[in-house]
Formats: C-alpha cells, sequence, structure tokens
C-alpha cells in the first residue's frame, strides 16, 4: 500500500464557532462579578483588621504595623488561625493554602468545578487570616474566589469541560486585575500558569474578562498604579547586573519553596489535627509582629518604600528576615493567604539591599527588577512577572532590565527544581503537571497527509463465505475492511464481525441504516485520534466530505503515529547544516 495526499477543502487557522460568542458573554459577566469580589475582599481585609488590631467596627485602610497593643499583639494571629481552623474544618478544606495550587488542581483534575462554599467561604477566611496580621497578600484567594465565581456561573449553562475551564480561569486573573489593576499580566498569568492551551475558546473568554475588571476597577477600587514609578535610562552595563539579578532571585525563590515545603512537612508530622495548625502558625506571625510590626499583613505600604528606598538596610534586613520566616510558618500551617504580596516584597528588599553595587542604572530600579525575577522565578512565569512589575509601576524605562532578570531567574529555577512552588502541592497530592506548552504534532496534520489511499474493500453484496475466502483467508493482508454498497461506505467489517452467520449471508446484511463512524480528509489527526479513542476502534474508513460516503482512503493508528516522527526529528535529531570555509583551498 502506499500513503500520499489528497485534496482537501481549505483548513482555517484557529478552530472556532459561534459558542465563543456566548463563553465571551458570560465571561464579561464573570469579570464583573469577580471585580465586585475583590473589592468585598479588600473591604473585609480593613474591617478584620480595624476590628482585631484597633477593636472598631470600620472599613479605614489602617496598617496593623501601628497599633498599640503591646505584647497582646501576638494573641490576634493566634485567634485568626483557630477561626480559620474551624472554617476549614467544618465548612471547606478547599480554604487551605494560597490558592493557585487549588485553581490549577481544580482545573486539570475536577473538571473544572468548585463549590459555591469555595466562593463564600474562600475570601472570608483569606479576610481573617490577613485581617489578624496574616503576612499574605490578596492575589491567591481573589484567584481562588473569582474562579469559584466563573466556574459556579458556567455549571448552570450547557458547556463543555473546556468551556467551562475558560470561564473559571477567566474570573480567577480577572479579579487579581481588580486587586492590583494588571489585565495584560493577568491574561499572560492564565497562558503560563492555569490555561495549559492557547485557543480562542480559552483566550477570547480571558480577555474579555481582564478587560471588563480593569474598566471596573476605576469605580470599585481605585484608578492608576499601584507603585507609581520612574527611573532613568540604563546603560548596556546594566546587562550583567540583571544577569547577577536573576541568578539572586533564582537562588532566593529555591530557597522559599525548599523551605516552605519542609516547613509544611513538618506540621504533618505533628500528634495534632490539621485544624489546629493555623494558630501555631499564627503563634509564629503574633511573635514575629511584636519585633517587627511592619511583617504583619499584606505589606503594600513596605512595598512602596522599598521600590522608592524609603527604608534603611539594617531596617530592611530585619524586616525580611521576619517576613520571611512568619510567612514560611503560617503557610506551611494551612491557613488561607496568597503569595504574590510577600514575593514582591522579599524580592524587593533584596534589590534594595544589593542595588547599590549593581553598576548601569538607577538605584531605584534594582527593587523593582529584583522583585519581577523573584516572582518570575517562582511561579515560572517570566513574561507575565515582568509585565506584571510594568503594570504596576508604568516604568517605561524598566522593561529591558525586568526581561534580562526574569529570564535569568526563569533559567535558574528550571535548571535548580524540578517542581514550582504552585506544582509541588499538586505533586503531592499524587498528580504531576507537565507544564511545557507545544503545538500537539497530530494537530498539524490533516488526515490526507497520512492516510493510506490504495485501499482494499468488501462490496456489499458478497456473501460472507466469499469474503472469508478471499479476504480473511490464508493470504489475508488487513486486519478490516471498508464496505461499500452502491460506491458508498457503509461500515468497516472485521473477521470476529462475521462469525456466527450463515456463509450465504451477504455481508451488507450485517449493517442497518444508521451512518457509519469515518473521517474526512480535512480533519485533524488529533479529532479522528480522539474518535478512535472514545469509540474503541482501530481504523475508519475516509469519505470526501460530509454526507457523501465516496471512499477516499483509510486511517489507522499506526497511520497517526506517522504525525510524530516529525517533532521527534525537530526534538533529537542534531544535525550540522553548515560548515565554516576553514582551510578551503589548502592543499
Amino acid at each position: 500500500m502506499k500513503t500520499t495526499t489528497h485534496p482537501t477543502a481549505p483548513r482555517r487557522d484557529f478552530s472556532g464557532d459561534a459558542s465563543l460568542l456566548r463563553i465571551a458573554a458570560l465571561a464579561a459577566v464573570i469579570g464583573g462579578l469577580s471585580t465586585v469580589a475583590a473589592r468585598v475582599l479588600l473591604t473585609m481585609i480593613r474591617f478584620f483588621t480595624d476590628l482585631f488590631f484597633y477593636g472598631r467596627f470600620s472599613f479605614d485602610d489602617l496598617s496593623p504595623a501601628n497599633n498599640t497593643l503591646g505584647a497582646w499583639v501576638i494573641a490576634i494571629p493566634v485567634l485568626g488561625g483557630l477561626v480559620i481552623g474551624l472554617i476549614a474544618r467544618f465548612g471547606t478544606e478547599a480554604i487551605r493554602g494560597h490558592g493557585i495550587p487549588e485553581a490549577i488542581e481544580a482545573i486539570l483534575f475536577k473538571r473544572s468545578a468548585m463549590s459555591p462554599k469555595v466562593a463564600v467561604l474562600k475570601p472570608l477566611s483569606s479576610g481573617i487570616a490577613i485581617g489578624s496580621g496574616g503576612p499574605f497578600g490578596a492575589e491567591g484567594p481573589i484567584i481562588m474566589t473569582g474562579g469559584a465565581i466563573g466556574s459556579l456561573i458556567a455549571q448552570y449553562f450547557h458547556l463543555t469541560g473546556g468551556e467551562r475551564k475558560s470561564l473559571l480561569v477567566a474570573g480567577a486573573v480577572s479579579g487579581m486585575t481588580a486587586v492590583f489593576g494588571t489585565p495584560v499580566a493577568a491574561v499572560l498569568m492564565a497562558v503560563e500558569l492555569l490555561l495549559f492551551e492557547l485557543r480562542p475558546r480559552s483566550l477570547l473568554p480571558v480577555a474579555t474578562a481582564c478587560a471588563v475588571a480593569g474598566f471596573l476597577r476605576p469605580l470599585a477600587i481605585g484608578a492608576g498604579a499601584l507603585f507609581p514609578l520612574q527611573t532613568a535610562p540604563v546603560s548596556p552595563v546594566a546587562l550583567v547586573s540583571c544577569l547577577i539579578a536573576g541568578i539572586a532571585c533564582g537562588a532566593l525563590a529555591w530557597l522559599m519553596s525548599t523551605a516552605l515545603y519542609r516547613v509544611e512537612d513538618a506540621f504533618h508530622r505533628l500528634p495534632i489535627h490539621w485544624m489546629w495548625w493555623p494558630a501555631l502558625g499564627g503563634l509564629a506571625v503574633g511573635i514575629g509582629g511584636y519585633f517587627q510590626p511592619r511583617a504583619l499583613g499584606v505589606g503594600y505600604d513596605v512595598i512602596g518604600d522599598l521600590l522608592h528606598n524609603h527604608m534603611l538596610a539594617g531596617a530592611i534586613v530585619g524586616l525580611l528576615a521576619v517576613k520571611l520566616v512568619i510567612w514560611l510558618i503560617a503557610l506551611g500551617s494551612g491557613t488561607s493567604g496568597g503569595v504574590l504580596a510577600p514575593l514582591l516584597m522579599l524580592g524587593a528588599g533584596l534589590g534594595a539591599l544589593l542595588g547599590p553595587w549593581l553598576p548601569g542604572a538607577d538605584p531605584a530600579l534594582w527593587p523593582l527588577v529584583f522583585m519581577a525575577a523573584t516572582l518570575g522565578g517562582m511561579m515560572r512565569a517570566p513574561v507575565m512577572a515582568v509585565v506584571f512589575a510594568f503594570e504596576l509601576t508604568h516604568d517605561a524605562n524598566s522593561l529591558l532590565p525586568l526581561l534580562a532578570a526574569s529570564a535569568g531567574a526563569y533559567g535558574f529555577t528550571v535548571l535548580t527544581m524540578g517542581r514550582s512552588i504552585l506544582t509541588e502541592k499538586i505533586a503531592r497530592r499524587g498528580h504531576h503537571i507537565y507544564r511545557e506548552y507545544g503545538i500537539d504534532p497530530l494537530e498539524r496534520h490533516s488526515v490526507a497527509e497520512v492516510m493510506t489511499t490504495d485501499v482494499l474493500h468488501v462490496d456489499a453484496n458478497d456473501t460472507i463465505g466469499a469474503v472469508l475466502a478471499t479476504r480473511f483467508g490464508p493470504g489475508q493482508q488487513h486486519r478490516a475492511f471498508p464496505v461499500v454498497r452502491s460506491g458508498a461506505v457503509i461500515g468497516m467489517l472485521e473477521r470476529d464481525t462475521l462469525a456466527g452467520h450463515p456463509p450465504e449471508t451477504t455481508v451488507g446484511a450485517l449493517y442497518g441504516a444508521n451512518p457509519p463512524l469515518v473521517a474526512l480528509p480535512g480533519e485533524t489527526c488529533r479529532a479522528v485520534a480522539t474518535r478512535l479513542a472514545v469509540h474503541g476502534i482501530e481504523r475508519l474508513p475516509v469519505v470526501a466530505q460530509p454526507g457523501h460516503a465516496q471512499l477516499v482512503g483509510i486511517v489507522s493508528r499506526s497511520d497517526l503515529i506517522k504525525a510524530t516522527a516529525t517533532l521527534h526529528d525537530e526534538e533529537h535529531e542534531r544535525r550540522v547544516l553548515r560548515t565554516l570555509p576553514l582551510g578551503r583551498g589548502r592543499p
């Protein structure tokens, strides 16, 4: 048999139909609801901060660092941890952790279905955890909350699992947009961390939701950059400094991720129920907050001071040491809170300490560069980190240093860490996540490119006896044959199908009026491979076009394997295509 190509109808760059408009419309609604949820979460953080540290019912934006509780401040995070433990024990365990791993797990292993409890209890528990001094950010909780909103809305409509995933992610990243005012970085977070694909059915709803959240943010939360900054242009010498920054931030990311899971392992060895762990973590937070009050809470004011070099080196060292320790212990205890704000603070602090020693740029640049590189290395999302830092500051002069340092940190962590802080937790639950993206070779090739066109077939008017003698006899060439009646395919015939029938029965009598399973020349190999897997069959006849069952070929599982040969060559074959013309003309 020989394999040739066959003319096909023009193929499109992307798959998509009118259902995209429905998904985009739902995403717009979800973007608005996630913005409201972000406002509610930030308001709850303020409320609980005022209640725990100042003993009053208000929504004033007060820092826990200015409290006058003295040693009693140690008890506040412990109380908050007790409440979190109770909510997790009698509400839902899904509130534990920093949100992003839980969202990834729901996407990949739970058919993008999240419960209403998460949408209600996650912001409540996070508001209590952060409001009682927890050294966390609001981004992880809002990602989980927004994702729950998107998932719940999707569950009320007749959607596929892929469409539910798109709406879950749209809710998650639009919530991040509302908190930080970073819509483009939020879209990139979806692409690099959450979607595990890049196609119109996922990108369009995500972009729509983030755009809606971006436009609504000035009304719900506030306008402008969260940390406005303007630095001077850099010189080429700064490239070396950026590489140093990338390595230093990659090392910091390795240290933080490794230490976090060792702390978590230590909690798992405790002889008490996990419900009490957040209270123990809260004790560490309280002690640290007693000595370094500015380590408590989200700390956006501290990040702003670090970016503008408003802190002395000694104060930075003490603050960062305490922040790192209490963050590790608190998050390892299984309480509720995000990781972005602590990463930003620790990265910016490292940049503020090392910046004066790095040549080639304004010293004010390095806290921002280190902040983004730490984020990019820790989350393995360097492009998102670059755009995120730019949208936080609107500093155009920083883009090139941000890219160089973030790439350096990303490369460092890829080579030194098997998993990131986000995927390690999921791996410990028995699910390994492979985060590399690539075009599936089965998507790149059509059936016409791999099918066999020189096909032996069986006529429907042939008797079973004749077919057994000619097609399934001693000289049998194939395991199955297409059956054709009046030029049209009516099905596939295997030897087992003939068992138990009288020899004089015609083959066509074995087939009813139902249309046969077929493949089309213009379909992708992926579509046909899926059809074979769903129906548990080995091969399909290929017909000219829908509704016209003229046989033009046959495609089998072994044919589909051919599509991967090119990918193997691209990934594993090392060849020298050109040589330097050294020594030419010499004797």
